[in-house]
């Protein structure tokens, strides 16, 4: 393979920045759950949405016409600078005001949107088109690695750790040692400092493009057009795109949103059941890492994507039709499983099908769809009947609903999307 250390610099800068990350999004939910502001959170998940809907386009001109090695750099020293000041003025205050808290949730979201359309394109580019499979597989045990230690983290530093015997998902097991519960400064100091090591092993990496990078030249709007007209001539692509990321819109509103709800409203469980189910759902797509392209492999990618569209419905329907956390911890690691090997199947095809300088203006109008979706359903969500008791369960119905649709309309424009011709 080629380019393989700098592929391999690229895994680990993104594993050591994913891990503390990890932590920082799992830790802010639940700050606004415990500090009882559940509803402002939900304001300003829709307003980063907005926010993030307009820069998404913005996202893929610059992956498309920028040295990709730089943005990671960029962005990297930038997110760092932000983490360290806001946890300083934590230290400095003895807390955090819940608007800094915010917008470092907001920051995070942004540098969401295009460090991973950005780690997908910089891979493209320089791996060759017969590793496609194998490098999109070892990308999500990559991160779903990251995933699991950062919820693993999250579990202890959220609640802390008290000295004697624990109940541990229904055993008893003697903790040796005492750890104090982590204040949220304390986390997004850690969360900084490990963007830095990232920006510093990613300087290091070497590479040469396998195929060399057509860079377009005009304005942002010319460029930005050029990506739609893909799509015109290609919708099928777009169709396949879309649908098949309706798994993600509701991993992101579960993982972002409502999950700190459920666990707190519906199971009356703490942070460290809400920090295990995120670890359970990283060993399922873990797993998926390493054996969906086996399971899948005499199956076209869009009869894939609804079956695991389609269970990921089940899924979503158990949550609300159940009250124990063996389901929650049993879904989740399904979910772990359907959005990962959904994942690696829709990238795997996407890099078959779009052309290596377009590639980061067409994700990026997906995320923008991905996004629309979000603000339409967290919009919906934040009326005060979802906030009431335990009514946070009839979200999970609506995705559900949802993602049948989905699935209905991957089912529609199956055969199109399987006999689309190949661009890259």
């Amino acid at each position: 393979m080629k380019n393989i250390s700098g592929i391999i610099l690229l895994f680990i800068a993104n594993s050591i920045s994913s891990i503390a990350q990890g932590i920082s999004m799992i830790a802010i939910p639940w700050y606004f759950v415990q500090q009882e502001m559940f509803p402002t959170y939900t304001k300003f998940f829709i307003f980063a949405n907005f926010v993030v809907l307009f820069w998404v386009p913005y996202c893929g001109v610059i992956i498309d016409k920028y040295n990709r090695k730089k943005i990671f750099l960029v962005a990297n020293l930038i997110s760092a600078v932000i983490l360290i000041s806001v946890a300083s003025i934590g230290f400095a205050n003895g807390g955090l005001p819940w608007y800094f808290v915010a917008g470092i949730f907001g920051m995070t979201f942004m540098n969401y949107n295009i460090h991973y359309p950005n780690l997908y394109a910089f891979v493209q580019e320089i791996t060759e088109p017969h590793q496609y499979g194998k490098i999109t597989s070892y990308l999500e045990i990559q991160g779903q690695l990251s995933s699991m230690l950062a919820g693993a983290c999250a579990a202890i530093l959220l609640e802390g750790v008290v000295k004697g015997p624990q109940n541990f998902l229904g055993l008893q097991v003697n903790i040796p040692f005492t750890i104090e519960a982590w204040k949220i400064e304390d986390i997004f100091l850690m969360d900084g400092i490990t963007y830095f090591v990232s920006l510093i092993i990613i300087s290091f990496i070497s590479y040469q493009a396998i195929k060399k990078p057509k860079i377009e030249t005009g304005s942002i709007m010319s460029r930005l057009k050029s990506g739609l007209a893909y799509f015109k001539k290609y919708p099928e692509v777009f169709i396949f795109g879309v649908s098949s990321y309706c798994i993600f819109v509701v991993v992101i509103l579960e993982g972002f949103l409502l999950g700190a709800k459920y666990v707190d409203a519906h199971l009356q469980g703490g942070g460290d059941m809400y920090a295990f189910s995120d670890v359970c759902y990283s060993i399922g797509a873990f797993l998926a890492g390493v054996t969906i392209n086996t399971i899948f492999r005499r199956v076209k990618a869009p009869t894939a994507l609804i079956i695991l569209t389609l269970m990921t419905a089940a899924l979503f329907f158990t949550l609300f039709a159940t009250k124990q956390a063996f389901f929650l911890y049993a879904m989740l690691f399904v979910l772990g499983l359907t959005n990962a090997g959904g994942r690696i199947i829709r990238t795997t095809f996407l890099f078959k099908k779009i052309p290596n300088h377009v590639f980061g203006r067409a994700a990026s109008l997906f995320n923008m769809s991905n996004i629309l979706f979000r603000i339409i359903f967290v919009s919906v969500f934040s009326i005060a009947f979802f906030d009431e008791a335990n009514n946070i369960i009839y979200t999970f119905l609506i995705l559900s609903i949802f993602l049948v649709l989905a699935a209905i309309v991957l089912i529609t424009n199956k055969r199109a999307i399987i006999n689309s011709k190949s661009t890259s």
